[in-house]
């Protein structure tokens, strides 16, 4: 009974942690006119690219553009950089609740120095003003991202809304 018990405390904790993961389909490369995406290289950039988004919504929930640097660089991180001071001057912060990602890698250049995806993601966005939620939104759009090759991973430096959309 009692190893009954300790299972069932494991699954509770571990249920909430296993729901706040997203979804994630990724659809057959549309590379044209560029390098062949190998197996590793595409499983590295989803997997930086989902970090990026924890990274990115611990920056913005915590008002701390510093929490983006090892994940963005270049414009994306300075688009980002400034959003975060603008809403810490403003005495708000955001959380963002990371549903979905459908990816699609249309471009990797032929030295292998840049990789394009295109992402239609599906997340929520809550607004809070100290502890209270002042706003609630339901977000499905789709980004361009552009990484570029570091040290240990991909690096985001591009990150904005497909203008194809």
């Amino acid at each position: 009974m009692r190893r009954f018990a300790l299972l069932s405390c494991a699954l509770a904790v571990a249920f909430p942690v296993l729901a706040d993961q997203p979804s994630v389909q990724v659809e057959s490369p549309d590379l044209h006119g560029s390098r062949q995406l190998e197996a590793q290289t595409q499983a590295a950039v989803v997997r930086d690219y989902l970090e990026s988004w924890q990274s990115l919504a611990a920056a913005f929930e915590q008002n701390q553009a510093s929490l983006l640097n090892a994940d963005f660089a270049g414009v994306a991180r300075d688009k980002l950089g400034a959003a975060i001071k603008s809403q810490a001057r403003l005495g708000i912060h955001t959380r963002y609740q990371d549903l979905s990602h459908k990816l699609q890698f249309v471009f990797y250049s032929p030295e292998g120095i840049s990789i394009e995806l295109l992402d239609t993601v599906e997340y929520d966005e809550q607004i809070f003003d100290g502890d209270k939620p002042v706003a609630t939104q339901h977000v499905s759009t789709r980004y361009l991202v552009m990484f570029s090759p570091a040290e240990q991973r991909w690096m985001i430096r591009l990150f904005q809304t497909d203008p194809a959309s």
